[in-house]
């Protein structure tokens, strides 16, 4: 499939809500799953990572049921899964894969975890390895997927993470909640804390001093409500639509605002957007806030490594964003890309080349000069969604605009991204 994304001729207007946060949606699943009683989750996202997560409940043995927009799970605690007969099938969701690991390391049966080929070249080693030292059975392919699981008694380490992800720090922790004795784990910078909270919102005590998190074993999870806030990585290529076009001025709502995930905020006003929090809340232990968003001129800044964790989903469209700016760009330490649904270093640079955008790669950092002007292309995804929805901005400010191949991927994080965009721009 390809489509065509035109200039828009006048700036961007209204206000929208985006799907629910579908890292928070993951770990909601996961937990309802073995916590004891009924979960009801509002506002969680269908696209198909969350998905990927509710099937693979079923295949052992979870019940869920739809009440209206509210999902219901019902849980019967950690003995309550049943051993899969089948692969589990991840799809393209790396969190899916990662979280299942360290849940099913300490759960007594076998499992098999598998994807699509994307995630199959994703590294899985940073996930066997302290899984290992807990004593875990958990074997992959060259350090990838397939995984095979051989779920046994575990006991808690210490372990200090080469890489500040919240994948290996969830992994770990779910691992841990079921483990002999105390689990702790210290990351290079923090990364985002939904595990955390969410755990908190089941009746865990979780522990946070610094950068390590510490949990004990043996401790139960009980069944609770929530309301899951607008996804902020969906937010931010609204955001960046409105904040690169003049005179634009539109409102996200319900945007979840946890600090460990704002970082996009915080680069996009060093670039100098017009970014105001209208009202704020909390929901389900999160905090939440509309964004309003106007137009203006972006100038070039430098993006520091430790917003990297922070940042991770949204560079992206930053890339972007920095292309339509004045001056050049420089984001540090940004190597992690590598090792998203596609490398999204190789991805973006080459395709906003195709674009008329000079970008440089040295190392793990990458410079991105302000093009003053994008020039019409053909530009592919590559099967990424956040590839596709950032070229996709791109293409709102190309004169005679851009062809995209291959977008039905943004359904996999943003199923009604195209009709948001069309929203604000008639």
């Amino acid at each position: 499939m390809t489509v065509r994304v035109e200039q828009v001729v006048r700036p961007l207007r209204g206000e929208l809500e985006v799907p629910g946060d579908k890292s928070i949606a993951h770990r909601a699943v996961i937990m309802g799953a073995v916590a004891r009683g009924e979960t009801r989750i509002e506002n969680m996202s269908r696209g198909a990572d969350n998905s990927s997560t509710v099937a693979a409940f079923r295949r052992m043995g979870v019940a869920f049921r739809r009440d209206g927009g509210t999902l219901c799970i019902e849980g019967g605690g950690w003995d309550g899964l049943q051993a899969p007969r089948e692969t589990i099938d991840c799809g393209n969701s790396g969190t899916t894969m990662r979280l299942l690991a360290g849940l099913l390391a300490g759960r007594p049966f076998d499992a098999i975890l598998d994807g699509d080929d994307s995630l199959r070249t994703r590294p899985m080693k940073r996930v066997i390895e302290p899984l290992t030292r807990m004593g875990g059975r958990v074997a992959g392919n060259e350090g990838r997927a397939p995984l095979e699981i051989h779920g046994q008694p575990l006991h808690g380490i210490d372990y200090a993470s080469p890489v500040a992800s919240a994948q290996v720090k969830s992994a770990v922790l779910l691992a841990g909640l079921q483990a002999r004795g105390e689990t702790r784990i210290e990351e290079p910078y923090r990364s985002r804390d939904h595990t955390e909270i969410m755990a908190r919102g089941f009746g865990a005590v979780v522990e946070r001093d610094g950068r390590t998190v510490a949990v004990k074993g043996g401790q139960e999870l009980s069944a609770t409500q929530l309301k899951v806030p607008g996804d902020v990585s969906s937010a931010a290529f609204i955001a960046v639509a409105a904040a690169t076009i003049p005179g634009s001025d539109v409102s996200i709502l319900a945007v979840g605002c946890n600090p460990t995930r704002t970082g996009v905020i915080d680069v996009l006003r060093a670039m100098g957007a017009d970014i105001e929090v209208a009202r704020s809340w909390e929901e389900a232990g999160e905090p939440v806030a509309d964004l309003r968003i106007r137009g203006s001129e972006l100038r070039g800044t430098e993006v520091e490594a430790e917003l990297a964790p922070r940042t991770i989903d949204e560079y992206p469209v930053l890339f972007v964003a920095a292309a339509l700016a004045g001056g050049t760009t420089l984001f540090r330490d940004v190597g992690e890309l590598r090792f998203k649904e596609s490398d999204r270093i190789a991805t973006m640079t080459g395709e906003l080349a195709k674009m008329g955008v000079r970008t440089e790669v040295r190392g793990d950092d990458v410079m991105v000069e302000g093009a003053g002007g994008l020039k019409s292309a053909a530009v592919e995804s590559h099967d990424d969604h956040r590839v596709a929805m950032a070229l996709a901005v791109a293409g709102l400010s190309t004169p005679g605009g851009i062809s995209l191949s291959n977008e039905d991927c943004v359904r996999v994080s943003f199923p009604g991204f195209f009709e948001s965009l069309g929203k604000i721009s008639n």
